[in-house]
């Protein structure tokens, strides 16, 4: 590789971290760097690219829990449903292909903006734990959104952001805390499956890791102690969903 190469990994991982903390789908700009500027292949890049997802969601979780963002206790039985079903979803991604799930992504990645833009109050309200819905509509729901990311991780930080703000009450910055923590959890389970099929450049992967770690370590404890956080991670939600929007359809033509 060449020496500008390198430097367009760290540099564009910083971003995809800052981008993965407060919203979500940092992938898109990790994973064109991977298979158009570097060349991997796109099963290749697909796995190196998680040990960055990783390491950033364990930074991302530290820093919202040096702000006081996250908050594990009272919490575990959803934080716990979350990750079995990412289990179960990978354990399905391994025997199932998801290339096809993209012509309905781009889908539903129009209907997620609509969810988003209606009524953004919700988006700017502080955890309320007094009007969460019953444990029998909470459970399967977030059992349903593990089994999403891990079974197809494509926009996981945006559906994510939509299951845990508008069903599961939380704040969306609590939210991003509590999505960090989660995906970094069970990508353990990613990382080794790919490694185990050889589908890691762990090179590559490394230099990936320092800058998503270092870009969503410094977001996640600036936004915890940020007054307006809420609102710009809002923002940047929408902004990245009508990005990967115009994308999607643009490949179409």
């Amino acid at each position: 590789m060449e020496w500008y190469q390198y430097v367009i990994i760290v540099v564009g991982s910083f971003f995809a971290g800052v981008v993965n903390t407060l919203a979500g789908n940092g992938s898109a700009i990790t994973l064109t760097i991977l298979t158009e500027m570097v060349g991997l292949p796109g099963n290749l890049a697909n796995g190196t690219n998680r040990v960055g997802v990783f390491t950033q969601g364990v930074a991302s979780a530290y820093g919202f829990y040096e702000g006081g963002r996250l908050k594990l206790k009272g919490n575990w039985l959803y934080i716990s449903t979350i990750i079995l079903g990412a289990v179960i979803g990978v354990l399905i991604a391994v025997n199932v292909s998801n290339e096809q799930f993209r012509n309905v992504f781009r889908y539903l990645m129009v209907f997620m903006l609509l969810v988003i833009l209606v009524n953004p109050k919700r988006w700017l309200a502080e955890t309320d734990l007094t009007s969460r819905p019953p444990l029998w509509i909470m459970l399967p729901a977030l059992l349903l959104l593990g089994l999403y990311g891990g079974f197809i991780q494509m926009g996981m930080g945006i559906v994510f952001l939509i299951v845990t703000v508008l069903i599961a009450k939380f704040s969306i910055m609590d939210a991003n805390a509590m999505k960090a923590f989660v995906i970094a959890t069970y990508t353990i389970l990613v990382l080794a499956i790919f490694h185990w099929q050889g589908l890691i450049d762990w090179k590559i992967g490394f230099m990936l890791a320092f800058g998503q770690t270092i870009g969503g370590y410094l977001t996640a404890r600036i936004a915890s102690s940020y007054p307006n956080a809420n609102i710009w991670a809002h923002r940047l939600l929408v902004t990245i969903i009508i990005i990967a929007i115009v994308k999607l359809f643009w490949e179409q033509f």
